[in-house]
């Protein structure tokens, strides 16, 4: 997906149950029943995709929050969203 698509990105409904605790989501896949250990910049993505975000904006969270350059960040969204992709655990 590019990320001026604007189109909307958020966890699926039923995937995952989480909880936040110091910064960090702890998470478990209802499908797999595996554990997953999300740290706080995956946090602040993890959190964004609840109510749904476009790639751009993710990628904005983490330049707004860790002072991160533009390349830096879309590389790390891009890695995230890969891995929750993988996983089963979006809806686009």
């Amino acid at each position: 997906m590019s990320e001026g698509t604007g189109k909307s990105i958020r966890l699926r409904q039923g995937a995952v149950t989480w909880h936040e605790a110091d910064g960090e989501v702890i998470a478990l896949d209802l499908q797999s029943s595996d554990y997953l250990g999300v740290n706080p910049a995956g946090a602040a993505l993890w959190t964004r995709l609840v109510d749904g975000a476009t790639e751009a904006e993710l990628i904005e969270t983490l330049r707004s929050r860790y002072e991160l350059d533009h390349e830096r960040a879309a590389a790390d969204v891009k890695s995230f969203l890969g891995e929750a992709r993988t996983r089963g655990l979006l809806e686009e």
